[in-house]
């Protein structure tokens, strides 16, 4: 296993802004990743190589609290990249190999099924260090 260094959200800020500045074609980048979704069949993994994590302590388990102040779901493309809510708290950060472009990528495990989702981190404005709410 190897120990991947903890982002914050500046670190993670500063990835997205890297990533949004590629403007080259690649394979990685044939499919709109907008919005989290499970990983496409035809999605190229072995691109990518993961760089950081959001996970500060991998012992831990972390909560499920989502942070959607402007109405946004889980699903949508324009919601917030929060780090410490659900369920970037759970994610890694992996860069294409080929072009550089950055991903979110987590395993939602429920059940019956394990899903490996991913989601392009190239929106900057989007990333927001905000605070878990006290309860």
């Amino acid at each position: 296993m190897v120990d991947l260094p903890v982002l914050d959200g500046a670190g993670l800020r500063a990835l997205a802004e890297r990533s949004a500045a590629v403007t080259v074609a690649c394979a990685c980048n044939e499919a709109s990743l907008a919005a989290w979704t499970s990983t496409p069949l035809s999605f190229p993994e072995t691109l990518l190589q993961d760089i950081g994590t959001l996970l500060p302590d991998p012992y831990d388990e972390p909560g499920f609290a989502e942070y959607h102040p402007g109405g946004t779901r889980y699903e949508s493309a324009d919601a917030p990249v929060a780090p410490r809510h659900f369920p970037y708290n759970r994610c890694n950060v992996a860069a294409c190999k080929v072009c550089g472009r950055c991903y979110l990528r987590y395993t939602e495990a429920g059940g019956y099924f394990v899903d490996r989702r991913i989601r392009a981190l190239n929106r900057p404005a989007l990333v927001v260090d905000a605070a878990l709410a006290l309860s």
